[in-house]
Parts: C-alpha cells; sequence; structure tokens
C-alpha cells in the first residue's frame, strides 16, 4: 500500500478524526518510502514525540491506579507495557499495519509486520494525536488501546524469566527448541516451540529466534492461567 491509502477505516478503529490528514499521512510515512517519493516526512519526528507522551501518560495511570507500589516496581511495569512487543500487539489490535507507507523493497520484505517499524509508527500515531489535539486527546488513545488489560501486557516484557521462575518452582524441564525457518537470508522467520516436560505447550514465529521464544513463552503463561498446562 505505497500510493495513496485511504485512512477513514483506521480512524475509526481508534476513535479520533485527523483535521490534518498530512499529519497522519506523516505518522504513516517510513523513511523509505519518502526517500523513494523525494519529499514528504516520515514518521521519525513524531516517534519521538509519541513516545514522550507515552511515558508520560503511562506513568501517570500507573502512579495512580497503584498507590502502594514501589519505585522500582512501578519502573518495570512501565516498561513491560510500553515495549516493543506490546506495542506491536497493540498496533495489531488497529489493523494499523496495513496503512503504513513503505518503499518497495522494505515493502517486498514485509517489513509491514516487522515489530520494530509497527511499534515505532504507533507511536508516530501517538505523537501526531498529541500534536492536532493535545495530551487530553493523546490520552484518551493510549489509556484505550495500550493500557487497557494491563496484566496481560505485562507479561511481554520478560515472559521467558516469569515462566522460567514458575518452572524452577514446580521442577519442570523447560526448553525452547526452534520448529521452523524460512524466508530468504535478508528476511528470516522463525518459529520456536516452547516445551515444557518434553511437552510442546506452544510456539510462536518472529524475525528472530529470541522474540519468538518470547512470544512463546507469553502464550505458555497464557495457558497456565487457564490450567491448559500439565
Amino acid at each position: 500500500m505505497n500510493g495513496v491509502i485511504e485512512t477513514e477505516e483506521l480512524e475509526k478503529s481508534i476513535g479520533y478524526e485527523f483535521s490534518d490528514k498530512d499529519l497522519l499521512l506523516q505518522a504513516l510515512t517510513h523513511s523509505s518510502f519518502r526517500n523513494e517519493a523525494g519529499q514528504g516526512r516520515d514518521y521519525e519526528r513524531l516517534e519521538f514525540l509519541g513516545d514522550a507522551v507515552l511515558e508520560l501518560v503511562s506513568s501517570d495511570f500507573i502512579y495512580h491506579e497503584n498507590p502502594g507500589m514501589r519505585e522500582g516496581d512501578m519502573t518495570k511495569l512501565r516498561a513491560s507495557v510500553v515495549c516493543e512487543m506490546s506495542l506491536a500487539n497493540c498496533a495489531g489490535e488497529i489493523g494499523l499495519s496495513d496503512y503504513i507507507r513503505l518503499g518497495r523493497g522494505e515493502d517486498q520484505q514485509d517489513s509491514r509486520h516487522k515489530p520494530s517499524i509497527v511499534s515505532d509508527v504507533f507511536e508516530a500515531l501517538i505523537g501526531a494525536i498529541y500534536l492536532e489535539a493535545g495530551i487530553e486527546e493523546a490520552g484518551k488513545f493510549i489509556r484505550t488501546f495500550v493500557l487497557n488489560d494491563i496484566e496481560h501486557k505485562a507479561l511481554f516484557h520478560d515472559s521467558k524469566t516469569q515462566l522460567q521462575n514458575i518452572a524452577q518452582a514446580r521442577n519442570w524441564k523447560l526448553e525452547y527448541v526452534l520448529a521452523e525457518e524460512s524466508g530468504p537470508q535478508h528476511d528470516r522467520r522463525f518459529v520456536m516451540a516452547c516445551v515444557i516436560n518434553g511437552k510442546e505447550v506452544s510456539r510462536a514465529q518472529a524475525s528472530s529466534k529470541k522474540s519468538a521464544a518470547q512470544l512463546a513463552a507469553y502464550d505458555a503463561l497464557q495457558k497456565l492461567e487457564t490450567k491448559d498446562v500439565s
């Protein structure tokens, strides 16, 4: 989707309609698209701003919602909620990747689904909302799409460590196994399986083994909550 894009559905999804459509398009524009077009602006400056707004709003939310939480624990919780994988997941809820404007080379590498790029665009979108409508509207967006279901999103930050602690406490043998590997050298995709006591309990795919294992651990933790792991 590299040319003119229709953003009405995206605006409906996020519950905010931009008056300045060019600002929204900037938030969706990767540097590769700007370089090929030879004009316009990319999302990098908006990402910088959105990152700061996200940190402020999430810090305020965590502070007021957890009056007894210590500073170190608040820092950890904030880091887990705004980490790359968590934000990429939030972006998935609004179908953001479909609207990213990429250069042909990046698009051919399926970069619109890379968590690093999707999370950056998500932060740029926050920055764009803040520039046009201020902290109240940006905060509304963040509370709706980032700070909702915060307990589960907190697991994204270090799912492997949390699962390892559970496994040690229960004397489980925990390991991560490469189940599949595909794609060209410049865009490898890895599927990692989370195996407990010789039984595969979850698997996930990502652009690195580390990210795939983290996602597999997260899925395993979800199953533990529903008692779907023996």
